[in-house]
C-alpha cells in the first residue's frame, strides 16, 4: 500500500469535485473533509468513500448547490431542511449553528432533515471540541442492521458521536451501532477477507462469525451490546426523525438509496472551563491506571488513537488503496 501526502490527496479530490460542478469554495471544503478522514485513519469514509459520493452526485441524489434553510425554531431548538445538499457541508453548518445557539443559551440543538451522508461523524465532534463545546450528534441511515431477534435489516446502523473538549487531546467517541461498521467489514473483506478480531455478526447458518464476507452476505451484523445496541439504534432513529420532522429509516430504505436522511446536533457550553478540564483529567487518569491486558500495551481514551494516527500520516503520508487511488486519479 502506497502513501500519499495530505495536500496531494486533497488536491485530487478537489479537482474531481470542481469537474462535477461544485464551486471552488465548496469543492475545497468537501475535499478537505475527505482528506482529513483518511488522514485520521478513517479510510472507509475518506478515499474509499469518495467514488461513491461522486456517483451519488452524478445520479442526482446530491444537489451540489443546495444550502440548508430554516423551517422552525423554538428557543434553543431549531429545525432545518438540508434540501438534499452535500451531507458534510450540511452537517458542518448544523454543528456551527448549534454552537451559536449554545453560546447564547448554554445549550443548542439543531435537527436537520433531507440531508445526505455526513461521512465520518467524528468530523463534527472534533469541530465542536476545537471550539470548546461539548457535543452529541447522531444520524439515521438506510436499514442495514437486524433488530435483536430478527433476521432481516430493519434498523439503521445509526452512528452516535459524543465529544468533550480537552487541552491535551479532545475526547471524541465516534461509534456505529454494529460491532463493526459496514465500511469496516468491507475493508476486511477487500483485504483478502482477513478475519475480524472479534465476532461481528452471523453467517448464513446463524452462527457468530469473524468472516466479514459471510456477515455481509447474510446481512446480519451484530449490534453492540446485543439487544441493548438494537434498542439504542431504534431510539436514535426515533429522536432524529421526530426532532427534525424528516425521514425515518423505514422511509429512507423504501427509496433504496441512503439519501434524504435525518440528523441531530446538540452542543453544550461548559460553565467553568478550568473545573471541566480538571474533572476530565481525573476521569481519564483514573481509567488509565487499569493494568493493560497485554504487556507493552496501554489504555487509551476515545480520540487518543486518532491523534497518533493523524501525526503519523501527516509525517509519512496517508496510506491509500492502490485501486481506489488509481480510480480517483482517472476521474
Amino acid at each position: 500500500m502506497m502513501r500519499v501526502p495530505f495536500e496531494k490527496l486533497k488536491a485530487e479530490f478537489k479537482k474531481v469535485l470542481f469537474a462535477i460542478n461544485f464551486t471552488d469554495d465548496r469543492a475545497d471544503q468537501i475535499a478537505a473533509i475527505f482528506a482529513e478522514n483518511s488522514r485520521d485513519g478513517v479510510y472507509t469514509h475518506g478515499l474509499s468513500r469518495f467514488p461513491v459520493f461522486v456517483d451519488f452526485v452524478k445520479q442526482g441524489l446530491i444537489n451540489v448547490d443546495a444550502l440548508p434553510t430554516q423551517i422552525n425554531g423554538i428557543g434553543a431548538l431549531e429545525q432545518w431542511d438540508g434540501n438534499l445538499g452535500p451531507g458534510m457541508l450540511n452537517a458542518r453548518f448544523a454543528m456551527s449553528r448549534a454552537m451559536q445557539l449554545a453560546g447564547d443559551n448554554g445549550i443548542g440543538c439543531v435537527a436537520i432533515k433531507n440531508t445526505n451522508h455526513w461521512m465520518r461523524g467524528g468530523t463534527y465532534g472534533w469541530q465542536a471540541a476545537e471550539a470548546g463545546f461539548i457535543s452529541i450528534s447522531f444520524t439515521n441511515t438506510i436499514a442495514n442492521l437486524p433488530p435483536w431477534g430478527g433476521l432481516e435489516p430493519r434498523l439503521g446502523n445509526n452512528p452516535l458521536v459524543i465529544a468533550v473538549p480537552r487541552k491535551n487531546g479532545h475526547v471524541v467517541l465516534d461509534m456505529a451501532i454494529s460491532q463493526y461498521a459496514v465500511g469496516k467489514l468491507k475493508q476486511y473483506e477487500s483485504n483478502g477477507n482477513e478475519p475480524l478480531p472479534l465476532p461481528g455478526g452471523y453467517d448464513s447458518a446463524g452462527e457468530l462469525s469473524t468472516d466479514a464476507h459471510a456477515i455481509l452476505e447474510s446481512k446480519r451484523l451484530l449490534p453492540v451490546g446485543f439487544w441493548k445496541g438494537s434498542g439504542l439504534s431504534l431510539v436514535l432513529d426515533l429522536l432524529a426523525t421526530v426532532l427534525s420532522g424528516g425521514n425515518s429509516t423505514a422511509r429512507i430504505t423504501q427509496n433504496e438509496h441512503e439519501s434524504g436522511i435525518s440528523q441531530v446536533f446538540i452542543c453544550v457550553k461548559p460553565v467553568n472551563n478550568e473545573q471541566t478540564e480538571s474533572l476530565i483529567n481525573e476521569i481519564i487518569n483514573y481509567t488509565k491506571t487499569s493494568t493493560p491486558e497485554h504487556e507493552g500495551a496501554s489504555i487509551s481514551y476515545p480520540g487518543e488513537g486518532t491523534l497518533k494516527t493523524r501525526e503519523r500520516n501527516l509525517k509519512e503520508g496517508i496510506p491509500v488503496d492502490d485501486k481506489i487511488w488509481a480510480q480517483v486519479l482517472g476521474m
